[in-house]
C-alpha cells in the first residue's frame, strides 16, 4: 500500500469525525488542485512513457505551482532514482508515486508539530508576527473566535502602536466577537502589553493574542523592538512567549518564503499562518516553507469566514491537492 492510498484510508476515517474541516480543505485547494492535477493529467496524455522530456515538464508544472525551486529540485531527483529502482514506464502509474513523494518531502524522518503550545501555570501568551496586508490583524481575530468558541477565555493586545487605525481595527473585531481588547495611547507596543499581561495574570485569562507593527524596510529597528517586547512578556509570565507566529499572505507566492527568512533572522518563529490559501493556484507554497525555512505550518486561512482559520492537517493538504487523481 502506497503512501498515498493510507492518506485515503485516512481521509475516509477523518470523513465522518470532521467532515467540516476536510470539506474546506476540499473547498479551499480547488483552485491549486484544478491548475495542478489537470496540467499533471495533460502531461500524462502527452507522454504515456517516462522519458527525459516528461520530467522536464513536470518540473516545470512543479515550479510553477510554487512548490520552490529548491524543493522541486530535491523532489525530481528522488522521483528519477525511484522511477529507475521500480523501473516504471507507464505515466499514470507516476501520478501516485509524485504524491507519495512530495508527502516523503514534507515529513522526511521528522515531524513538525503543528499544535500550539499551550502555557500549563498560567496565561499562554501568542505573538503575531508579519508585514502589513497578510491579514495579521483579521487572523488574530479568527484565532479568538476558535479559542473563545472552545471554551478559553481569550484576551486580544492591540501591539500595533505604529499602523494608523491597528488599534481601530482589532477594537471593531473584539466587539464583534464579545472579545477584550487592551490598548494604550502610548507608542510603545512594550508598555500596552505590560499593562495587558497584568490583567491576564490577575483576571485569569487562558489566552493572550499579540498584534505587532508589521514593518520589516529597518530589520535592526524590528529586532530590537522585538527583542524588548520578548524581554517584557518573558519577565511577566515564565516562558512567554509561548508561540510566535509568522503571518503569510500564501497569494504572495516567493515573496512569502522571503519574508519567512527574513523574520527568522530576527526572531524566533515557532510558527506560520498562511492566509488566504483559497486565493491561490499555487498552494504548493505549504511544501516550499518547509524545505527553505524549516518552520511549521500550524494554521491555513481557507476562507474569508471566522470559521475558516483551521489546523494545518499535511494529510488533508494533500488530499485536497490531489482528490481528482485518486
Amino acid at each position: 500500500m502506497g503512501l498515498f492510498d493510507k492518506i485515503r484510508n485516512v481521509f475516509k476515517k477523518e470523513e465522518k469525525k470532521e467532515e467540516i474541516e476536510v470539506q474546506k480543505y476540499d473547498k479551499g485547494l480547488e483552485k491549486t488542485r484544478v491548475e495542478f492535477t489537470s496540467k499533471l493529467g495533460k502531461l500524462s496524455k502527452k507522454y504515456r512513457e517516462v522519458t527525459d522530456e516528461y520530467f522536464e515538464e513536470l518540473e516545470e508544472v512543479l515550479v510553477m505551482a510554487d512548490i520552490g525551486v529548491n524543493t522541486v529540485m530535491e523532489f525530481m531527483d528522488r522521483l528519477r532514482k525511484r522511477v529507475s529502482k521500480e523501473h516504471i514506464t507507464d505515466t499514470d502509474m507516476l501520478k501516485e508515486v509524485i504524491v507519495d513523494e512530495l508527502f516523503i518531502i514534507y515529513v522526511e524522518d521528522e515531524i513538525l508539530t503543528t499544535k500550539i503550545n499551550y502555557n500549563e501555570s498560567g496565561p499562554t501568551v501568542m505573538l503575531f508576527v508579519g508585514v502589513n496586508g497578510v491579514g495579521k490583524t483579521t487572523t488574530i481575530a479568527k484565532m479568538a473566535y476558535k479559542l473563545k468558541n472552545e471554551g478559553k477565555k481569550v484576551m486580544m493586545v492591540a501591539g500595533d502602536t505604529f499602523r494608523a487605525g491597528a488599534i481601530e481595527q482589532l477594537d471593531v473585531w473584539g466587539n464583534r466577537i464579545g472579545c477584550p481588547v487592551i490598548k494604550s495611547e502610548s507608542t510603545d507596543p512594550s508598555a500596552v502589553m505590560y499593562d495587558a499581561l497584568n490583567i491576564a495574570k490577575k483576571e485569569n485569562y487562558d489566552v493572550v493574542l499579540i498584534d505587532t507593527a508589521g514593518r520589516l524596510q529597518n530589520k535592526v529597528n524590528l529586532m530590537r523592538e522585538l527583542e524588548k517586547i520578548n524581554k517584557v512578556i518573558g519577565n511577566l509570565i515564565e516562558g512567554a512567549p509561548h508561540e510566535t507566529l509568522l503571518v503569510i499572505d500564501a497569494t504572495t507566492g516567493q515573496n512569502g518564503i522571503s519574508q519567512a527568512k527574513n523574520f527568522k533572522e530576527i526572531t524566533n518563529i515557532t510558527g506560520i499562518v498562511l492566509t488566504k490559501l483559497d486565493g491561490t493556484a499555487k498552494g504548493g507554497i505549504v511544501l516550499a516553507i518547509k524545505e527553505d525555512v524549516n518552520i511549521p505550518v500550524k494554521y491555513v486561512g481557507l476562507g474569508e469566514k471566522m470559521e475558516d482559520l483551521i489546523p494545518f492537517d499535511i494529510e488533508n493538504y494533500i488530499y485536497g491537492l490531489f482528490k481528482d487523481m485518486v
